[in-house]
């Protein structure tokens, strides 16, 4: 039995995660689950597993989530019941499914808790990279990809040392727009834009994966992750989204992960690692697949790929800048405040503004995504 912390329980892949829980009964107990503002859903998945406590971002749903789960379950809310979650004595793992920045305390809370974490949020090694890692290490524990793409490339690593490989290649579906012309992307809407071809996924990284965004903060995240350069991790566009991942080795060969899409199969393979447990629920039939193409990303249309890039190599403060103007300018465009084309245009400009701050503090890192927040909201609003 693994007791799991999940921080973020009613977003899309903390309810794939629970399917798991229940596909595999008798190996997982829920000991601890947070959420934002579905307070129904969170009564109901806590009515069902009976964690020892919750936490809800929105304070004003705790007393009525307090009576409709009982007495004996605590409610918690505010940022530090992250932290009380993430170090619960009984957890033996946190999987950290929170949209955004938020995760990165907890995350760092429970490593030096002595838990392993199991990541979902990109931006917690996007920013603090470099130190995530470093704190796992001096504490023993092991960093988790849930992401499929880093799921597929740990998997097909299995252990080998990384001067054995000549790179990573993460695959990408190419989202919504991969055929659409340049000239197109200024009337792109927001309707248009949440359309996925390949993933049902929450709003955030729906709308990165249609700029590439997403693929340039999981370059940042395999860097950290698998302790590589930035010039040995690379992106194909693979517009069925059947291989998640390969890495090519320095003899020439490639190994690549194959499964039809579901997020199910990575959160599975992260909670029981280092086995893997039967399950049904994926299943891949080649013959009506037909073909497997790729293509390169059009960096021309999708700059978001040189962006990250640029960041990860120059590391410092640049990828937490990146990341956060490019928060801010996701919502902007959700919110129709900013054009399709802006929100790569905001993240630009954020990025040439910036002062790098070399292998920074974790205070330095909040203090630059604070400021590229500010930033890119004041570019915005001009």
């Amino acid at each position: 039995m693994k007791r799991v912390v999940l921080l973020g329980s009613t977003g899309s892949i903390g309810t794939s995660t629970i399917k798991v829980v229940e596909d595999l009964p008798g190996r997982f107990q829920l000991v601890g689950l947070a959420a934002g503002g579905n307070a129904k859903l969170l009564a109901e998945q806590t009515r069902l597993h009976q964690p020892k406590a919750i936490s809800i971002q929105d304070a004003t749903q705790v007393a009525v989530l307090q009576s409709q789960v009982g007495p004996d379950i605590r409610v918690l809310t505010g940022p530090e019941s992250l932290i009380e979650l993430a170090t619960l004595p009984e957890a033996d793992i946190v999987l950290i499914a929170i949209v955004g920045t938020a995760g990165l305390q907890p995350a760092l809370a429970a490593i030096r808790a002595g838990k392993d974490i199991a990541i979902a949020s990109k931006e917690i090694l996007v920013m603090a990279g470099e130190i995530v890692m470093s704190e796992a290490r001096r504490h023993g524990v092991k960093v988790l990809a849930v992401d499929s793409e880093h799921s597929a490339i740990f998997q097909c690593l299995d252990g080998k040392p990384t001067d054995s490989v000549r790179c990573l290649r993460l695959t990408a579906s190419g989202g919504p727009f991969r055929q659409t012309p340049a000239a197109d992307f200024a009337s792109i809407t927001l309707e248009k834009a949440l359309k996925h071809p390949s993933w049902v996924m929450g709003r955030k990284i729906t709308i990165d994966s249609a700029t590439l965004f997403n693929k340039g903060l999981e370059m940042i995240e395999a860097r950290w992750l698998f302790d590589i350069e930035m010039d040995r991790v690379e992106v194909v566009v693979h517009p069925q989204s059947i291989i998640h991942s390969m890495v090519e080795f320095v003899d020439g060969s490639i190994i690549a992960q194959l499964s039809t899409p579901d997020m199910c199969l990575p959160i599975q393979y992260a909670l029981t690692y280092p086995e893997r447990v039967s399950s049904a629920r994926v299943q891949t039939n080649f013959a009506k697949l037909g073909q497997l193409t790729f293509e390169d990303p059009d960096t021309e249309r999708f700059p978001a790929i040189l962006l990250a890039r640029e960041a990860g190599t120059r590391g410092g403060t640049l990828p937490a800048v990146l990341n956060a103007a490019n928060e801010v300018a996701v919502e902007a465009f959700c919110q129709r405040q900013l054009s399709f084309l802006g929100i790569t245009q905001t993240v630009r400009q954020v990025m040439k503004d910036h002062d790098l701050i070399e292998h920074p503090s974790l205070e330095q890192i909040l203090a630059a995504d604070q400021w590229a927040r500010d930033h890119a909201s004041c570019l915005i609003a001009q």
